[in-house]
C-alpha cells in the first residue's frame, strides 16, 4: 500500500519492509547528506525502499537552551536536495497548522508527533496538504483509538495516512512497547510501522535530557518484522555521542546495515 503513496519509493516488490530512517533533525549542511547516501546505498544494496527522515526544527526539547536547529527554511531547503539528488521520498515533523502549509513545500510526507496525534486542527491541515500523513501512536493513546487520529485525516479526503508506535509510557522515566498493537492498528486499514528509536528513549530526567537505550535497537526491530509490521523508523547519525538532538536512542550508522540484513531475513522467513 506504501507505494501507492508515494511514486518515488524505490524496490517496492521487493517484499522487505520499508524503511524510515535519518538524522533526528538537520544539524548542519554537510551531516545529513552523509546519512543520506550511506542509507541509500545500503537500501539499494538490499532492495529496502527507503524514506529519508530529518526535522527541520524540534519544537519538543526539556530544556530552552536545547538546539532546535539552523534555520526553518534552510533546513527545509537541505531535505528537498536531498530528496531529489537520491530520487527518494523525504519526511518531517510538523508542530502547528501554518508548518504543514510551508513544510509541505519541500517534503513528501508529514509526520504527526506523538504528543500531537489528538490535535484536530493539526491532522486536518496535514491531510488538506495532499501529502502522506504519518501519525505517530501517543505515549498515552490505545492501538485502537489511533482510528480517530486516522478517521480525521480521511474525512478531509486524504488516504494517504500511516500510522507509527513509539512505545507507551511505563512509570515517570521509560516507555515499553507492547507488540499487541502493531496487529490491532492494521486492523484500521493504514500501514503500520515501529518507530525502534524513540520507542527506546527514557524521558523526564531530572538533568533535562531525555535518555535512551540504543544497545536494544536490534531487539525491538527484531520482534516488530516478526511480528508483521510494514516499516521501520530509526534514526540514525555517524557519531550518536556528538548529536545535537536524540543521540542518546540514536542507532550508529555504521551499524545499520548489519541490523537490516538480519531483519531481512526475518522477514523473509514470515513470508
Amino acid at each position: 500500500m506504501i507505494h501507492k503513496y508515494l511514486p518515488k519509493l524505490k524496490h517496492i516488490d521487493s517484499g522487505n519492509f520499508f524503511l524510515i530512517a535519518g538524522p533526528c533533525v538537520i544539524e548542519n549542511e554537510n551531516n545529513p547528506f552523509e546519512i543520506a547516501e550511506k542509507l541509500v546505498e545500503i537500501a539499494d544494496r538490499l532492495k529496502i525502499p527507503l524514506i529519508f527522515k530529518a526535522s527541520y526544527r524540534k519544537a519538543n526539547r526539556s530544556k530552552q537552551d536545547s538546539f532546535c536547529g539552523i534555520g526553518d527554511v534552510k533546513a527545509l531547503k537541505i531535505i528537498q536536495k536531498i530528496g531529489k539528488e537520491y530520487e527518494i521520498p523525504t519526511v518531517t515533523d510538523i508542530h502547528t497548522e501554518s508548518e504543514a502549509y510551508s513544510a509541505a513545500k519541500y517534503v513528501d510526507m508529514l509526520q504527526i508527533p506523538a504528543f500531537l496525534c489528538r490535535q484536530t486542527d493539526l491532522l486536518v491541515a496535514a491531510a488538506k496538504t495532499g501529502k502522506v500523513v504519518n501519525i505517530k501512536k501517543g505515549q498515552f493513546m490505545s492501538p485502537e483509538s489511533m482510528m480517530y487520529a486516522v478517521h480525521k485525516v480521511r474525512n478531509e479526503g486524504n488516504e494517504k495516512v500511516l500510522l507509527t508506535d513509539r512505545g507507551t509510557m511505563f512509570g515517570y522515566r521509560d516507555l515499553i512497547v507492547d507488540y499487541r498493537g502493531i496487529p490491532l492498528m492494521k486492523k484500521i486499514g493504514a500501514p503500520v510501522v515501529l518507530d525502534c528509536t524513540h520507542s527506546l528513549q527514557q524521558p523526564n530526567q531530572d538533568k533535562g535530557v531525555t535518555g535512551g537505550m540504543p544497545e536494544m535497537i536490534s531487539t525491538i526491530a527484531k520482534a516488530a518484522v516478526a511480528v508483521g509490521v510494514d516499516g521501520l523508523f530509526m534514526e540514525t547519525h555517524p557519531k550518536p555521542e556528538i548529536a545535537l538532538s536524540d543521540g542518546a536512542n540514536m542507532l550508529r550508522l555504521d551499524l545499520m546495515e548489519d541490523l537490516l540484513v538480519k531483519l531481512i531475513k526475518i522477514r523473509k522467513a514470515i513470508l
